[in-house]
């Protein structure tokens, strides 16, 4: 059996996402889906997450943030790739 390929997104979420739970429900998400990272608030009112794990749960874990917890208004999803740190250590909102 084939182990599946490791990935790393930085993920970078627009429009009604603060103050609608969205980064308690990105970490529910990502640690459902068992993947390591962290996501955060910005200044600029956006949210910013770093997903790391299996490529597959790194792109569900994208197509929810298209998405968003019910109370969000999601406009714009960026992602950019980076090369896997290797790391766990759980996935944990940054304040």
């Amino acid at each position: 059996m084939e182990k599946p390929e490791k990935a790393r997104a930085r993920i970078h979420v627009t429009g009604l996402v603060q103050g609608v739970c969205f980064r308690a429900y990105t970490q529910r998400e990502a640690v459902l889906l068992g993947l390591s990272g962290w996501v955060k608030n910005r200044s600029d009112g956006s949210v910013e997450a770093v997903a790391e794990g299996d490529r597959d749960k790194v792109e569900a874990l994208i197509s929810w943030c298209r998405r968003g917890p019910p109370s969000a208004e999601v406009e714009e999803v960026n992602v950019s790739w980076d090369e896997p740190l290797g790391g766990a250590g759980g996935f944990h909102i940054r304040r």
